[in-house]
């Protein structure tokens, strides 16, 4: 069993877990809403995956400023001994693309509305600035389609992210979840 040593400190595991479930409900409206007529429910459905992005973005923020200022756990010696090196590469570049599609993926989202002419109003509360120039154009032909490649490449990122953690649980027997995971295990000091 980890130690508390061997765990994220709690406000990673919050903010790892609250991310996750933005990421996935967010992907998961946006893929809905993508096919659906303008109606009441696709114009709800559009602010709130807005929303979403916006709190994404600054919840990203927050994660990256915690991730710098703090030094995560090291890996357990069972899980580093049973990577060759082209898994560690594939560790730490996943990890690295997870953060810059944090950013970019919502970023592009913003550019997209404001391009469109359409405001993106937090919460329908604060207004943000327009991120780019009227232009529908580069909206519909570059920032569209980049928005959704980066969000289908984020959601592959997360099904590797999450493949390598079930790799090493059941194949290598080294549990990282506990790690990350919200409550403590049963046994593991405070």
């Amino acid at each position: 069993m980890p130690t508390r040593l061997d765990r994220y400190r709690r406000t990673a595991i919050g903010l790892h877990w609250l991310l996750a479930l933005m990421i996935i409900g967010s992907f998961g409206v946006g893929l809905y809403m993508a096919d659906l007529p303008m109606s009441p429910l696709r114009l709800r459905l559009v602010n709130w995956h807005k929303w979403a992005g916006v709190t994404i973005l600054a919840l990203s923020a927050l994660r990256l400023v915690w991730r710098l200022s703090h030094t995560p756990p090291p890996l357990p010696d069972a899980v580093v001994r049973a990577m060759p090196r082209w898994q560690r590469q594939l560790h730490q570049g996943t990890l690295g693309m997870l953060y810059v599609l944090f950013f970019a993926v919502p970023l592009l989202g913003w550019a997209y509305s404001s391009a469109l002419g359409l405001p993106v109003v937090w919460l329908g509360l604060v207004q943000l600035p327009d991120f780019v120039a009227h232009d529908e154009a580069l909206a519909k032909s570059v920032l569209l389609p980049l928005h959704r490649a980066g969000a289908y490449l984020l959601a592959a990122l997360v099904v590797v992210h999450v493949a390598g953690v079930l790799k090493h649980r059941w194949i290598d027997r080294a549990d990282l979840l506990p790690r990350m995971w919200p409550t403590r295990p049963k046994g593991t000091p405070e």
